[in-house]
């Protein structure tokens, strides 16, 4: 079976910091890439950083970019987000997925196959 489990989220001031896990289990870690998206409320569920399965690539949204650095252990099976300067923007719950040996650059969410249950990020003003 299967498991995507985010943590690290909380309530941090805006310019503050957090550093988000997804810590996966039930399959071969090291064939997949791994995204984190973010859904604010009452909006979609929207891209935010993905590192492929080998860890030579990363991909960021525009709105994260130089802020937010994403990052993977294999021997640990657990992707990181680093999240910098925090906006109040930046607030939503967070969700990593994981899709079989795809390129970092895949920015849509049917590509990919599991999922965590969230972990909910704020960032006040």
């Amino acid at each position: 079976q299967v498991r995507l489990v985010e943590s690290g989220g909380g309530l941090v001031q805006a310019g503050g910091s957090l550093r988000l896990s997804c810590a996966a289990s039930g399959l071969t870690f090291s064939t997949y890439t791994i995204a984190w998206f973010r859904q604010a409320p009452e909006k979609e569920r929207e891209f935010v950083a993905s590192i492929s399965w080998n860890g030579g690539s990363t991909y960021y949204a525009d709105s994260v970019k130089g802020r937010f650095t994403i990052s993977r252990d294999n021997a640990k099976n657990t992707v990181y987000l680093q999240m910098n300067s925090l906006k109040p923007e930046d607030t939503a719950v967070y969700y990593c997925g994981a899709n079989y040996y795809g390129t970092a650059g895949l920015t849509g969410e049917a590509h990919y196959s599991y999922w965590g249950q969230g972990t909910q990020v704020t960032a006040s003003s």
